[in-house]
């Protein structure tokens, strides 16, 4: 997503890019990376990370065997809800 044209879109639409700066030729400039929010953004961009990960691996939903946006959705729902249910032991006990 750190593409010049997509970046600038969004600095258009009044949007800060909260996209991961690539290490060359980035498109995420000073203007974005000097906000703290930017830097907790890019932080806690790992632990969402993780979530989608684990439907990928653990849930079976990096191919789907559902046809139509209704089920695909309703899987997902239920993926992610299992991977709450997966997470809530260890935030209990911390």
């Amino acid at each position: 997503f750190d593409a010049a044209e997509f970046v600038a879109d969004l600095r258009q639409a009044c949007v800060t890019p909260h996209v991961a700066q690539k290490t060359r030729y980035s498109a995420i400039d000073g203007r974005t990376t000097r906000h703290e929010g930017y830097a907790l953004s890019i932080r806690n961009r790992k632990r969402i990370e993780e979530a989608f990960g684990w439907a990928k691996t653990v849930g079976g939903m990096a191919q789907t065997v559902y046809r139509g946006l209704e089920r695909v959705r309703s899987r997902f729902i239920l993926t992610m809800a299992a991977n709450n249910l997966a997470r809530l032991p260890r935030l209990l006990g911390a």
